[in-house]
């Protein structure tokens, strides 16, 4: 067991640095889904949500996908469909950090690429922050490329551009910390059956499942336990993001939703394909990649 461990970490590392970049995507997916799943990867009778996921990476390639996760262009996109105002404001979009006017921008603000995930920085200029590392950090962040390292193929197209747009401040938590939860509806066929909520998320991030009707579902990830210590809320506008993400969903056999609620209003967040590029973060208990999996009907498979 010890000895097939290090050997997936063995591998693990040498995909992160480019050793298998050749692969073709179907085996390339295999070695990816083994390292982070420890699982043979069955493309041709998917069963898991993991599975069916590296799936549609293969077979699912609509080019307005790439418009979609692009967290630019996306505004426009999402605001042709539900309306602009669930758009959280943009104050600029760079296409390197260093032309960033930072005296320009207000004194709280959020920065994120728009070709990546999870490269997100709150910027509070009363707390001061050294500009150059911020550089350093974006400047690096450009260089990655899921469509690549995950073949998550709709970012191959999307631009590495800087961001930034007005900071949502939620309400103070017992730590001191204002945490804005992010509400993530999981929609199968155009269809909410489940949603994530994230919080804690610059402390100690937690998530917790639920179901259409509210009701927690009793699995969570691996690498984003639950934390059964703290009570969380459901937004008060739940129904409505409900509809807001069937309505981006609609004709898209998964996509991920995600959506804020700051002082009784509803804003888009983003829209992901492979949450976690489909394999990183396993579910517990495992048997819910099945149920979750089942909830997806692929183009081949009967309705």
């Amino acid at each position: 067991m010890q000895q097939m461990k290090r050997l997936r970490s063995f591998v693990k590392y040498a995909m992160k640095k480019g050793f298998f970049n050749c692969l073709g995507d179907e085996p390339y997916l295999k070695l990816f889904y083994w390292i982070y799943m420890g699982k043979r990867l069955n493309l041709k009778n998917p069963k898991r949500f993991t599975e069916k996921l590296q799936w549609l990476k293969i077979h699912d390639r609509k080019p307005y996908y790439s418009t979609m996760v692009d967290k630019y262009a996306a505004k426009e996109y999402v605001a042709g469909i539900i309306g602009q105002e669930y758009i959280i404001p943009t104050y600029g979009v760079w296409d390197s950090p260093r032309d960033i006017d930072f005296d320009a921008l207000p004194d709280q603000f959020v920065l994120k690429t728009t070709h990546d995930s999870g490269t997100v920085r709150i910027i509070d200029k009363s707390k001061g922050f050294d500009k150059e590392a911020l550089i350093d950090y974006f400047e690096g962040r450009q260089k990655r490329n899921l469509g690549i390292i995950a073949r998550e193929w709709p970012y191959k197209q999307v631009k590495p551009r800087i961001i930034a747009e007005q900071y949502l401040e939620g309400p103070e938590t017992a730590s001191g910390e204002h945490d804005v939860r992010d509400y993530k509806f999981f929609c199968f066929n155009g269809i909410v059956k489940c949603m994530k909520v994230d919080y804690n998320r610059f402390t100690c991030h937690h998530t917790n499942y639920y179901g259409r009707n509210k009701e927690r579902l009793p699995f969570c990830e691996r690498r984003l336990p639950s934390d059964d210590s703290q009570t969380i809320e459901l937004p008060v506008h739940f129904d409505e993001m409900v509809s807001l993400a069937e309505m981006l969903a609609k004709d898209i056999p998964f996509l991920r939703a995600d959506f804020y609620e700051v002082n009784d209003k509803v804003y888009f967040g983003e829209l992901t394909f492979f949450p976690a590029s489909g394999a990183s973060s396993p579910f517990e208990p495992d048997e819910w990649d099945y149920t979750l999996g089942s909830w997806i009907k692929l183009p081949n498979e009967e309705q």
